[in-house]
C-alpha cells in the first residue's frame, strides 16, 4: 500500500503578476471602467443640455431623455422641476461646479 501524496506543481507560466494581488499572489479581477462624468456639453443642446448630458452618462440615444422629459413634463408636469434640477446641479462641461454649488459658495463667502 502506498501512502505517499503526490504532489502536485502549479503551473505559474501563463499567471499575468503585474496585476496580481501582492497579498496572495492571485491575480485581481479586472476594474470596471470608470464612468465617465455627469455634465452639461456646450454643444448639441435644445434648452440646457440637461438631456444631452444625460444621455451621454449613460450612453444612450439623446431623443430617449428627450421624449422621456417631455412625457413627464406634460404628464403631470413632473419633467419641468426634474429639468429645472438638472439645469441647476449638473454642471457644465468645462466647470467644476455646478450652478447650485457656485451659488451655496459665493454664498459663503460673503458671509465670512
Amino acid at each position: 500500500m502506498n501512502t505517499t501524496t503526490a504532489h502536485t506543481e502549479t503551473d505559474h507560466s501563463q499567471t499575468d503578476y503585474s496585476q496580481a494581488d501582492h497579498t496572495t499572489g492571485e491575480p485581481r479581477p479586472e476594474q470596471p471602467p470608470r464612468p465617465q462624468p455627469l455634465y452639461r456639453p456646450a454643444d448639441d443642446r435644445m434648452l440646457a443640455g440637461v438631456g444631452a448630458g444625460i444621455a451621454r452618462y449613460l450612453s444612450i440615444d439623446v431623443t430617449i431623455v428627450r421624449v422621456v422629459l417631455a412625457v413627464l413634463a406634460v404628464a403631470g408636469g413632473f419633467g419641468v422641476p426634474l429639468y429645472i434640477a438638472g439645469w441647476l446641479l449638473i454642471p457644465d462641461e468645462g466647470h467644476e461646479l455646478s450652478i447650485a454649488e457656485e451659488f451655496i459658495q459665493s454664498r459663503a463667502a460673503r458671509s465670512r
